[in-house]
């Protein structure tokens, strides 16, 4: 398999008309597995090279060793275990591990489940009596919103105010210099800064005083890695505060979206509700919340699909297409709950395994339960939906829906 420059597919799928269907282009990039771009980058696009180089401790997932990062990127400040590598990374994620799950709190996630069924509930209370209703703003975005303000210890009075710092944050990310104005860059900047020196603030409250939430937890422990610094404790808050629920967003709307559009696995979710653990893992699949990881460095030349990619190289693996690859799924484009041996790359893979992946599956497993069984003939107002400007974290960002049998 030879290198060859496709700048094109990959300029069309960051372009924010490709933005509701990237897929027929992730199948014309996988026609070269591993493709260098004009600035030097290389992309991957195929599921074998992709699940390989998340294992491949030659890959570098720090982005201070980028040579040219996305704008936006950049976190000027402590950069949180997701952007570094062992043994960093590893320390940094055992300290935060204690606090969000097994071994230490085993039980974290599912004694969670009477909060998010009642939390889902009435939320749902709340479309009684609407012909319409928005799948995001209505549901899907303040449902995990109030789940990770609660494990955080975050106010969840406070989030009008962290929302648009992360959308401003989310923007600048997918910012793109030919037809955006530097003014979201520059927010995208100040944003990251104001939610670090709120974080920082709600930190300072917490120092020896009790309490169950995350942040108290972090800053208080003394475990057998000796305590996070605050910088530390700021950037993992800022990680799970952000990915916590932005992911989790988009696989409730990717899912009502998916089956809205298959209205016979609404019906067979709707009589069968453990039908919804596969069905997610299926989601996870094939719309997936997260689309590429654009960020990460060869410590060395590495060898993948007969192709060398030399030391100091930036890497994009778009794991949207690996989980759609037909060399590694039969009919990789059908939606298929009763799918065997579904290996998919939906919260990555490797050491960088989503963190919140147990959460998030939870969280989507009672919210898509819950919705079907309790909309009223639900029916899409308009496909497809808006979509966010992001290519990264990709979803609707609206998902309007009307019910009632009309």
């Amino acid at each position: 398999m030879t290198t060859t420059e496709t700048p094109d597919t990959l300029h069309r799928i960051l372009d924010y008309s490709s933005r509701s269907d990237p897929y027929p282009l992730y199948a014309e990039l996988r026609r070269t597995p591993v493709a260098r771009q004009e600035d030097g980058s290389y992309v991957v696009s195929t599921y074998r090279e992709i699940a390989d180089l998340l294992h491949d401790p030659h890959l570098s997932s720090d982005v201070r060793n980028l040579s040219h990062p996305m704008p936006g990127a950049a976190d000027h400040g402590t950069p949180s275990f997701i952007n570094v590598d062992p043994p960093e990374h590893d320390r940094l994620r055992r300290l935060a591990m204690r606090h969000f799950g097994p071994p230490h709190t085993p039980g974290l996630v599912t004694g969670l489940d009477p909060d998010l069924t009642r939390t889902v509930g009435s939320l749902i209370d709340d479309f009684a009596g609407k012909e319409r209703i928005d799948v995001v703003d209505d549901f899907a975005y303040p449902f995990p919103v109030t789940v990770i303000c609660h494990l955080l210890g975050v106010p969840r009075e406070d989030e009008p105010r962290f929302r648009l710092w992360v959308n401003d944050i989310i923007d600048a990310i997918a910012y793109d210099p030919k037809t955006d104005p530097k003014e979201v860059l520059e927010k995208g900047v100040q944003a990251r800064k104001d939610l670090r020196d709120y974080l920082g603030g709600l930190l300072e409250q917490r120092h020896g005083k009790p309490g169950d939430d995350l942040l108290t937890g972090m800053a208080n422990d003394d475990g057998p890695d000796g305590r996070m610094t605050d910088e530390e404790i700021v950037a993992t808050a800022n990680l799970l505060l952000i990915a916590g629920h932005e992911t989790t967003v988009n696989l409730i709307t990717n899912g009502m979206l998916t089956l809205l559009r298959h209205p016979e696995v609404l019906q067979r979710l709707r009589d069968d509700p453990d039908l919804v653990v596969p069905l997610v893992e299926e989601l996870l699949r094939y719309e997936p919340p997260v689309h590429i990881i654009p960020w990460r460095a060869a410590y060395s030349d590495i060898t993948v699909a007969d192709t060398v990619i030399p030391k100091g190289s930036q890497i994009m693996l778009m794991l949207a297409s690996g989980s759609r690859d037909p060399g590694h799924f039969h009919e990789p484009d059908r939606f298929d709950p009763d799918r065997r041996d579904n290996e998919h790359l939906g919260f990555g893979s490797g050491i960088h395994l989503c963190f919140g992946g147990p959460l998030a599956r939870r969280e989507t497993q009672i919210a898509l339960t819950e919705l079907v069984r309790r909309l009223d003939h639900p029916r899409l107002v308009t496909d497809p939906p808006p979509y966010r400007r992001s290519p990264i974290l990709r979803g609707p960002i609206h998902l309007p829906v009307e019910q009632g049998t009309g």
